[in-house]
């Protein structure tokens, strides 16, 4: 608290990571997780007086030393440049206060310097920084979002109510919100018998997936084709699916191709 009194230039950035605080906090405590964020080389010992490493690309190096470290809420380093420049090793703080929210973790991040130039220059540095990390911890948290959309479009290719519904129950939030040109659902409820009447009304219709899935920060893209009993195809599209920090499905929105001209 001392040292930081001596740096009265702040930057503060809050960012919201859809993946609880204990997921988030793993990547403080852990090397490997550490240079995925900030590059090969960089390390992390864990503790009260532990060192800090960062390898910018280009080879510029960045080194501190924990303050404090609490998991899975807080952790402060001293932050500065091998080199001496912008700042030398020592010259400033960092604060990362993780808190609960309803979509996950808030990640408060709070930056204090000597200098109120270099305060400035470190600002997009960070929007960007946080954004890589942001972007790592979801993609390493949805690593199955291509088996949840496929259960997704299992679930509705499924005959049998009972398997159906348990796929459902395994896949997706309580509040599922499902939207596209004939459907305005909501919770999981509403949905079971809005599938349990595709089934009534198109006997044999199934869903299947088309391509790769394309995935950013816990939003997927997946092309979908479906075909009636015959094998014969009714109609194509885009899903936008939704997931929560938990990975379960919590909103899909369909999008469907125009049919193409004769």
């Amino acid at each position: 608290m001392t040292a930081t009194l001596a740096m009265p230039h702040r930057l503060d950035r809050s960012i919201i990571i859809n993946a609880s605080r204990d997921t988030v906090f793993a990547y403080f405590t852990d090397s490997t997780r550490w240079a995925r964020w900030w590059g090969q080389g960089s390390t992390i010992d864990p503790r009260a007086g532990g060192a800090v490493q960062i390898c910018h690309p280009g080879g510029v190096q960045v080194a501190g030393e924990i303050l404090e470290i609490n998991p899975p809420a807080r952790l402060v380093f001293t932050y500065g440049y091998v080199s001496g420049t912008p700042m030398p090793v020592g010259a400033s703080v960092v604060t990362i206060q993780l808190d609960d929210d309803a979509a996950g973790t808030r990640l408060n991040l709070s930056h204090v310097f000597t200098d109120e130039k270099v305060r400035d220059e470190m600002v997009q540095g960070w929007r960007f920084q946080l954004s890589l990390f942001g972007n790592l911890v979801a993609n390493d948290l949805h690593t199955g979002a291509s088996s949840a959309v496929d259960g997704w479009f299992s679930a509705w290719s499924e005959p049998d109510t009972a398997r159906r519904e348990a796929l459902l129950d395994r896949l997706a939030t309580k509040e599922i919100r499902f939207r596209d040109k004939f459907s305005l659902i909501d919770g999981i409820s509403d949905l079971r018998p809005h599938l349990a009447a595709v089934h009534k009304f198109m006997p044999g219709m199934r869903l299947e997936r088309e391509g790769d899935i394309r995935h950013c920060q816990g939003t997927v893209l997946a092309d979908w084709v479906a075909r009636a009993a015959d094998g014969s195809e009714r109609g194509r599209g885009t899903n936008v699916f939704a997931m929560d920090h938990t990975g379960r499905i919590e909103s899909v929105t369909g999008f469907w191709n125009a049919p193409k001209q004769p």
